[in-house]
């Protein structure tokens, strides 16, 4: 009859650190949804984005009857009234191509809008899932973003970054700050296998425990 032997691992400050290791998940869109600020700011936003698309169909519907005109008057037309009739088409295309980014473009006044309205009550979210990860949640995710998972938080603490850049042979630096003292996480095998404790990092250095700021879609 076989044998099954049971190895239990001995509890460690280490051990019991890694076991409490929580990661949660949170859907800004739902949230986003129930405040009413966010409402009343959509609703404006898209009131903006009607009326300026109004305009813009406007002028395209202009842009149209002028050269119907034109295509049915340009046998009776002189090549100078030619002319003059298509660069007035020319340029009134160009006005609602260049009205069409200002309103819409990547960095158009709706996005400006945007920012301006929708973005505080996104900071105000953001600020309030920092405060209930606090110290319980290592990460936290976004599921509601357009782009699917989203990081919204992570702790420093278990940023393994510097480690990495230690196995390929290079020395971690921190911008404007020179280098990194070596962080236990960091050491070479050999360091931890003899038991070394490596550079310790000086004692008025402070160490990065806090948590890394990761923005939510906009």
């Amino acid at each position: 009859m076989a044998t099954t032997y049971l190895k239990t691992a001995s509890k460690t400050p280490e051990t019991e650190t890694a076991t409490a290791q929580k990661v949660a998940f949170v859907n800004t869109k739902y949230i986003l949804d129930q405040l009413p600020e966010y409402g009343t700011a959509q609703k404006e936003l898209d009131r903006l984005s009607k009326q300026w698309q109004e305009d813009i169909d406007e002028r395209h519907q202009t842009i149209k009857r002028l050269r119907d005109a034109y295509n049915a008057e340009a046998v009776l037309l002189t090549e100078e009234m030619k002319r003059a009739r298509i660069d007035e088409i020319e340029s009134k295309e160009r006005d609602a191509r260049d009205l069409q980014k200002k309103r819409f473009g990547p960095q158009g006044d709706l996005f400006k809008k945007r920012q301006e309205l929708v973005q505080p009550i996104q900071d105000r979210v953001y600020n309030a899932v920092k405060e209930v990860a606090g110290t319980s949640y290592v990460a936290v995710f976004d599921i509601g973003g357009q782009n699917g998972n989203n990081l919204l938080f992570a702790s420093d603490k278990y940023d393994k970054s510097d480690a990495v850049l230690k196995k390929l042979g290079i020395r971690p630096k921190k911008e404007g700050t020179g280098p990194v003292q070596d962080e236990e996480f960091g050491k070479d095998p050999e360091e931890n296998k003899d038991g070394g404790k490596g550079d310790e990092p000086p004692k008025d250095q402070p160490q990065p425990d806090g948590g890394r700021d990761q923005k939510p879609p906009r």
